[in-house]
């Protein structure tokens, strides 16, 4: 809860800043970056908890499943925003005349389903890697939580017509 607190504070901050035009306008994005990353981090990991402890599945634990995997995806995104934002052109095939954020989710959920078009691609070392932990990451999302949701569904069924 105090995590979220010092979010909205800093939210609030930036906001008033704005106002002033105390910071500029790059330290003000690059604040509000990491706070968004900070709390899709905190949200997705709550998410996943309470998927993992639910003792009955739900279509609220069938939501709770969905929507963390969309978050997992939005967590890439920020990986791969901080990655071009700290070393421009990590990423190639970028389309001119949609914004870097709109690639970069795009990239973000085409690795986390491990699609892989091809279109967009990291080039350096670091993106390399990015792209290997959002693989992963959803992929062990799929496989593991997934099946614990579906044990525990099948589980449920089981005892319920004993």
């Amino acid at each position: 809860m105090w995590f979220l607190v010092a979010l909205l504070v800093i939210s609030a901050v930036l906001l008033g800043s704005e106002f002033i035009k105390i910071i500029d306008e790059s330290s003000v994005g690059l604040i509000k970056m990491l706070t968004y990353f900070l709390f899709y981090i905190v949200v997705t990991i709550e998410i996943i908890k309470q998927v993992w402890q639910a003792k009955k599945i739900n279509k609220n634990v069938i939501f709770g499943l969905i929507s963390g995997y969309i978050s997992l995806g939005l967590i890439g995104f920020f990986i791969c925003l901080s990655i071009e934002m700290a070393f421009p052109n990590s990423f190639s095939g970028l389309i001119e005349g949609i914004s870097i954020t709109e690639n970069l989710m795009y990239y973000s959920y085409i690795t986390l389903l491990t699609i892989g078009y091809g279109d967009i691609l990291p080039v350096s070392a670091l993106a390399h890697k990015a792209a290997i932990l959002i693989g992963l990451m959803g992929q062990i999302y799929l496989v593991v939580l997934t099946a614990i949701v579906v044990g525990k569904y099948i589980n449920q069924t089981t005892i319920k017509n004993e």
